[in-house]
């Protein structure tokens, strides 16, 4: 549920939350309420909305693209500009990274030129023209000298406040499409990666299954190239060599590794907060491991399987290097 808060200084409510005056110097303030916990978001999206105003319709657009960070690029409308350190700001609380382009402009209401006359004072000065003229017949009177008297033409006022509250309403709206695209994306990036670490899983317990029969042919290979040397080994040097050439090819360490990195990453896909760094780092200890499996392999089976694994891992790298 909202919270209700008093809040000094009517222009900063207005400017920075969008509500209304109760008196004078004081507003009155509702929270938002919390927001629902957000999915596996994409960096790549496109949003844009528009709102009528007084002053003019509002056109707001917001695109982003793959980012180590967040970096927001801002263009802004003259009447807007003092709003711009909020606009970071909001876009900041909702967006964690990405490269954001972020425009807002303002369209002047169509029939209208944004200028307009003064009759009371151009009247004014028409009778004074008239006056003059019967006194000094010489006198001329120019057309746009007239209109650069002070208070003939005049510029259409804008409410700055009322102005930049539409503004921030309008970047809420666009926020929440931008934000629900991302998670759209996201969430087919996120069941292609889950695939994928399914295969993962699947080749490592593969890989578990082969290994007893792959040691017991290495076994019987070496022992068959040993007894055909022409000088006999002792039972004890032989059974001490056999244990080390075992111990070289064991890989029940790196298929352990691999089963936690799974886990691992099942997850973080369920973590309701960024996980883009953290599921670049734990590829790379997927690679590691199945760069030491593959150094490790002296059989074709677990050759093709470390092969499968260097594939399988580099698609989910390109998956997640465009999530957030």
């Amino acid at each position: 549920m909202g919270v209700w808060q008093r809040v000094a200084g009517p222009e900063v409510c207005a400017a920075n939350f969008g509500i209304s005056q109760s008196q004078p110097g004081e507003c009155i303030l509702r929270a938002r309420n919390p927001p629902e916990p957000r999915m596996i978001r994409s960096m790549t999206a496109f949003a844009s909305g528009e709102r009528a105003t007084p002053w003019g319709t509002l056109g707001c657009e917001l695109r982003s693209v793959n980012h180590r960070f967040l970096e927001v690029g801002v263009r802004l409308h003259d009447e807007l500009r003092s709003l711009e350190p909020v606009l970071r700001e909001r876009i900041a609380s909702r967006i964690a990274r990405g490269k954001l382009d972020f425009t807002l402009r303002l369209r002047s209401p169509e029939g209208t030129n944004g200028l307009q006359l003064d009759p009371t004072r151009l009247r004014e000065l028409s009778e004074l023209a008239i006056d003059m003229a019967a006194r000094f017949p010489g006198l001329h009177t120019d057309f746009t000298q007239l209109l650069q008297f002070p208070g003939v033409l005049q510029a259409q006022t804008t409410d700055a406040a009322a102005l930049q509250e539409q503004a921030l309403a309008l970047l809420d709206e666009v926020l929440d499409e931008f934000v629900a695209a991302r998670e759209r994306e996201g969430g087919k990036l996120a069941a292609g990666i889950i695939e994928r670490v399914d295969a993962i899983a699947r080749i490592a317990t593969e890989v578990r299954t082969l290994m007893p029969t792959i040691r017991t042919g290495q076994r019987l290979k070496l022992e068959t190239r040993l007894s055909e040397l022409s000088q006999p080994i002792e039972p004890g040097r032989l059974e001490q060599e056999l244990v080390l050439w075992l111990q070289k090819l064991d890989v029940e360490e790196e298929l352990d590794r691999l089963e936690s990195h799974v886990s691992e990453a099942r997850r973080v896909l369920k973590l309701k907060e960024a996980v883009g760094r953290r599921l670049d780092f734990l590829l790379q200890e997927f690679n590691r491991e199945a760069n030491t499996l593959g150094s490790k392999s002296v059989d074709a089976r677990s050759s093709a399987a470390a092969v499968d694994l260097k594939v399988l891992i580099d698609q989910v790298r390109e998956q997640i290097q465009n999530i957030e």
